[in-house]
């Protein structure tokens, strides 16, 4: 049954090396599962154009859709007008009216190079000339929730794990069924391997075994292997309260299928972080309908995931990162594309953040405006630039895992005087 099960996980892509605990204690964390903060990372792989988002300029022939008399407002924050122009999805009109309030967007952010795979590193991890780094979703999880059977979800772009957590690949939610019931042959609840009386007998010899195994002097490796088996065999019980949440209708966008996982994941408490990503922003030619498209699909998934998670009433629990490798420049090339640009945007969302607020700027030829650290006011002439470590600094201070051994392990080199003061209100 193990060996079935670990045989599952490995055509899934799911990872399930973890370190060593007592069978007891290791037993009682999967009883009681992983219970919040839970954080989501949306990805726009390729480039998003943030000036059809919420970096609208409509000057200086930046924008051909809307000029800048025709820029909106909720709020603190103005957004491009979208609703006239998008391809299915969800409009920047609706999406600032039903989130503004929560928002908090930055902008001009310096990615500091326009290319693909590392800038997607770079965002993704806060360090720009390293492959071993982890990425944040895949750094906060190994720090809240190593045990979690499937702690960190990636669904794609860049999800290095440093090695401070197993990386969990679920592309579909039939899969996640078949994971979550591993014991049942294809899934069905209705048909299991063995009846309970045995598995209870199996669980038993399996956990007497551990103990006889763990009190031994062995070699690391196969005290590792030793505790990949036992875990699979305890998380492979975990795993189960996920079945409860699985929707018996898979939606058919590709960032709800994804969120549909992650979210279930999150409420059955077997997952920590999740990284959620769908491609082909890199816009080099006729950029206004493929942004027209896509950007609405990408907000439309964002307000998917939030939806359902009130419906699950994890949302109250739920941190919302949303961001992209680079954006696109400020003018059009032949093909009437837009080609790779370093300054961009991110936004948040989410508990401990606080909404309607627009942090930093471009100017109006879309260059990044330096802030202050400490008051994060605009400071043009004696400010810094702020680059993707400054923003994962800040995030691993807000998850509460900046002082973490495996956080010390991987360093951002951000000074003091650099550090964002105040940065999530």
């Amino acid at each position: 049954m193990r060996r079935d099960f670990l045989k599952l996980c490995g055509l899934a892509g799911l990872g399930l090396a973890l370190p060593y605990q007592h069978p007891d204690a290791r037993a009682a964390e999967a009883d009681q599962g992983y219970a919040g903060p839970y954080y989501i990372v949306f990805n726009a792989s390729g480039g998003w154009d943030t000036t059809y988002l919420m970096d609208p300029k409509g000057i200086n022939e930046i924008n051909r859709l809307y000029k800048e008399g025709d820029i909106l407002t909720k709020g603190n924050h103005k957004y491009a007008p979208t609703a006239a122009h998008k391809n299915g999805g969800l409009s920047n009109e609706d999406f600032y009216e039903k989130f503004g309030d929560e928002l908090m967007v930055f902008n001009g952010l310096d990615y500091s190079v326009n290319n693909h795979s590392p800038g997607a590193r770079y965002m993704a991890t806060g360090k720009l000339d390293s492959m071993a780094y982890p990425t944040f979703a895949a750094l906060v999880a190994g720090c809240q929730g190593p045990t979690c059977p499937l702690a960190f979800l990636t669904f794609g772009n860049y999800s290095n794990t440093g090695n401070v957590v197993a990386m969990s690949r679920v592309p579909y939610l039939p899969s996640l069924q078949k994971i979550a019931l591993a014991d049942a042959i294809e899934g069905n609840a209705r048909s299991p391997y063995h009846d309970q009386f045995a598995l209870d007998r199996i669980e038993q010899a399996l956990a007497e075994q551990n103990e006889i195994d763990a009190a031994q002097a062995r070699l690391p490796r196969v005290e590792r292997a030793q505790s990949m088996l036992y875990a699979a065999q305890v998380n492979s019980k975990a795993l189960q309260r996920v079945t409860q949440y699985v929707p018996d209708k898979v939606p058919k966008e590709r960032l709800s299928q994804q969120a549909e996982i992650a979210l279930s994941s999150f409420k059955a408490g077997v997952c920590v972080s999740a990284n959620l990503s769908i491609g082909q922003f890199d816009s080099h030619a006729n950029n206004d309908p493929d942004q027209m498209k896509l950007l609405p699909e990408f907000l439309e998934g964002i307000a998917y995931v939030l939806r359902r998670a009130e419906e699950l009433k994890i949302r109250e629990q739920l941190v919302v990162i949303v961001q992209s490798e680079m954006g696109r420049t400020p003018s059009y090339n032949k093909g009437n594309g837009k080609d790779h640009w370093s300054i961009g945007s991110i936004m948040f969302l989410g508990k401990g953040i606080k909404g309607n607020r627009v942090l930093g700027a471009t100017d109006e030829k879309q260059f990044g405006v330096n802030i202050d650290a400490k008051s994060l006011a605009l400071d043009k002439d004696n400010g810094i630039r702020i680059r993707p470590e400054h923003i994962h600094t800040a995030l691993r201070e807000f998850a509460g895992i900046a002082e973490h051994p495996f956080a010390k392990k991987f360093p951002l080199g951000v000074v003091e005087k650099e550090r964002l003061q105040g940065f999530w209100g």
